[in-house]
């Protein structure tokens, strides 16, 4: 009686090789890239083509003279403003603290916390309360945003833009108002972010300590040129 063939043992499945990684030496991906950002407000043509790229764990400064349009840069940049031409890509999420603090003036420093936690999905506003450790107002925390100084505003502006740990955080003069104590604490917090990878744009008025910048990038005439803060060779953003 004739017996059935054996079975075939069928291949194994095939599997997608790892990605290769990257050479050493390579240059890690950008985190922000702005290609050809144009716009204007009437007949007045503020940005003309700015570019800028931002890699993982670096520190930029944008700086410019007074009505450069620095703040129309960043708004830009956080998607907050409608260009006429040019495009922002971003890898990962974003942080944004504006000139200006959006605040509820009735709603205490904790309520600011507890409502922007719930807003990003947050488990709790733990964080919120380190962030407000670190800048040094916890005394602040049960005190209505409304009846805050100009200063201790901006560090809880900071503070709600950092909630959720973004890889790109986007800062407009963010020590306007700051005394010496907090400036320091402020630098020690960006310095702790730039140590964890994430990138930081700062936009301000003028640049007291080039030093602690990987990047100097001025604006003026609408377009954006870099100089490294180690004094390498002045170069165009175009990268």
């Amino acid at each position: 009686m004739p017996t059935d063939p054996a079975p075939v043992p069928s291949d194994p499945p095939v599997r997608p090789a790892p990605p290769a990684p990257d050479p050493p030496g390579a240059s890690p991906a950008p985190v922000l890239r702005a290609r050809g950002l144009h716009k204007a407000y009437g007949r007045h043509r503020v940005l003309r083509g700015a570019d800028l790229t931002v890699a993982p764990g670096h520190l930029v400064a944008v700086v410019g003279e007074n009505g450069a349009g620095k703040s129309t840069l960043l708004k830009a940049l956080a998607g907050t403003l409608a260009l006429d031409r040019g495009e922002v890509s971003l890898a990962g999420t974003l942080g944004y603290c504006p000139q200006d603090p959006v605040l509820s003036g009735s709603l205490t420093v904790e309520q600011h916390l507890r409502y922007f936690a719930a807003a990003h999905r947050l488990p709790g506003p733990g964080r919120g309360r380190e962030l407000v450790r670190a800048l040094g107002y916890e005394r602040y925390e049960r005190t209505p945003a409304g009846e805050l100084s100009g200063g201790t505003r901006q560090k809880l502006n900071l503070t709600l833009a950092l909630l959720h740990d973004p890889d790109v955080l986007l800062l407009d003069e963010p020590y306007q108002g700051f005394d010496w104590e907090t400036y320091l604490r402020f630098w020690d917090l960006v310095e702790e972010l730039r140590t964890r990878g994430k990138a930081v744009v700062v936009i301000t008025h003028l640049v007291f300590e080039q030093d602690r910048f990987d990047l100097l990038a001025d604006l003026a005439d609408g377009r954006l040129t870099a100089r490294a803060a180690a004094g390498r060779e002045h170069r165009r953003v175009d990268a």
